[in-house]
């Protein structure tokens, strides 16, 4: 097993906490044999090792007026700490902006954006991205159906202790 992971226990207490953050202590801990007590120690452990990150809700964006998803590829005009920083700086202070991951191959970047509309996004691209100093060329796709989607990290590769 990777560091930080702990046991089988660890990796059904992961498997039931993805599947529903909302889960009382007591109810996981039926659920995986234990206690309360040395269930509760266990989240904790894995909350202090960083396993656990954090417990978030999950708005559907649909459902708020976002409907829009564009995969947005950036390439700079030069790859140098201090260009990607300047860029990665700009980026983190946008909202729209979800995911930023710095990458290999023909971009530098790929961004997922979510908008109300097109007409947000291409406010969003004239108004902001093309303004960031040392973006040399934007390429972006937008989402026509989202065919999965899910938050859960695979844990099949943990060994079962």
């Amino acid at each position: 097993m990777p560091q930080n992971t702990g046991d089988r226990l660890d990796r059904r207490i992961l498997e039931l906490i993805q599947e529903d953050a909302r889960i009382s202590n007591a109810d996981l801990a039926e659920k995986v044999g234990l206690s309360p007590s040395p269930c509760w120690r266990r989240v904790r452990a894995l909350e202090e090792r960083g396993v656990i990150r954090s417990y978030v809700t999950l708005v559907a964006p649909e459902a708020i007026g976002l409907p829009v998803n564009v995969w947005v590829h950036v390439t700079l005009d030069e790859q140098v700490e201090r260009r990607l920083e300047h860029f990665e700086k700009a980026i983190v202070a946008r909202p729209e902006v979800m995911e930023c991951y710095l990458m290999t191959g023909e971009s530098d970047y790929l961004l997922r954006v979510v908008v109300p509309d097109i007409a947000a996004y291409q406010a969003f691209l004239l108004d902001h991205l093309t303004r960031i100093e040392g973006t040399a060329s934007i390429k972006s796709s937008f989402a026509l159906k989202q065919v999965k989607y899910k938050t859960a990290l695979p844990l099949d590769h943990l060994e079962a202790n």
